[in-house]
Order: structure tokens, then C-alpha cells, then sequence
């Protein structure tokens, strides 16, 4: 079938936008994992995580976005920074370590995994969470520490 055609996201030689993921020859996008199709988008560069917090119409929910982004690749900087399920996400190999996204009244980290949050325990108390899901505002971020945390507990659950 066709897909990823394997060019940077400014746009393929064959006239496709980057997103469509279709490329004539069928061949496959050699950085981009098979089951990966639909989830994650090929060629994806900084520069498409750089246009989601360019759109972040708030400054202090950008300004707070930009700072998880910071403490995120400190505390795994080989990770390959993709857009996953519409937001910003930090890969490893094929799985993904991280992500995080901006919502009306809140911005969310998601940490691609079921068990994080709850492996952490306490330490993810004063802020709203779910299963996959801590909650933060610009006014109470979330500290270097607790992130460098999570990405360690993900990390270690991944095998890596």
C-alpha cells in the first residue's frame, strides 16, 4: 500500500503535503515503525512541535508547555520529538516516552502508559490525574524533579 513518503515535512518532490503520508512508489518511510501508520506522522521535525506551541494562543501556557518540553529532553535527550495523536510526544526506538498537550483550561502530561503516574505516587498528589494523565496550570507547574521521575519510570517500564 502507500505510505509516509520519506521527505522532511516541508513537502514532498511529488506535490503531497506532508501529512497526507502517501508517497507513488509504495515504498515505506525507513524511520517510521510499520504499526506506527496513523499515529505517528514521518519526517516529523522539531519544527512541527515548535508550530503546536507557536499555536498555543495563551503565553503562559506556551511559556509553561515550552518548559516541560525543556525538562522533558533533559531527562531523555536521544528522544525523537513526534507529533502523536495530535500533540507533541518525545520517542524512543519505537515507543513513546512522553507527551504533552494544551487544553482550554489546562495543560496535560501524558505519559504513553498506564502505570507511571501510579508508580510515582505521592509525588503526583498536588495536581489533578488520571490513569494516563497529570494536570497541570502555568501558575502550578510541574517541578524538573517530578518529570525527570516520570520519564525515568517510563523509561524503565519500556526496558530501555
Amino acid at each position: 500500500g502507500t505510505v509516509a513518503c520519506p521527505t522532511p515535512p516541508s513537502g514532498c518532490p511529488h506535490g503531497h503535503p506532508p501529512w497526507a503520508g502517501l508517497h507513488p512508489s509504495g515504498e515505506r518511510d525507513k524511520g517510521q515503525h510499520p504499526r506506527a501508520r496513523g499515529r505517528y506522522r514521518a519526517g516529523v521535525s522539531t519544527a512541527e512541535v515548535d508550530a503546536y506551541l507557536h499555536d498555543v494562543a495563551d503565553p503562559a501556557f506556551r511559556a509553561a508547555l515550552e518548559a516541560l518540553r525543556t525538562e522533558i529532553l533533559r531527562a531523555v535527550p536521544d528522544a525523537e520529538q513526534v507529533i502523536s495523536y495530535g500533540m507533541p510526544a518525545f520517542r524512543v526506538g519505537t515507543k513513546v516516552v512522553a507527551g504533552f498537550a494544551a487544553f482550554k483550561r489546562h495543560l496535560s502530561y501524558f505519559p504513553h502508559s498506564g502505570t507511571v503516574i501510579a508508580a510515582v505516587g505521592a509525588e503526583a498528589e498536588p495536581w489533578a490525574t488520571t490513569k494516563g494523565t497529570l494536570q497541570f496550570t502555568p501558575d502550578h507547574p510541574l517541578p524538573a524533579a517530578l518529570v525527570a521521575r516520570l520519564v525515568a519510570v517510563r523509561l524503565v517500564e519500556m526496558g530501555t
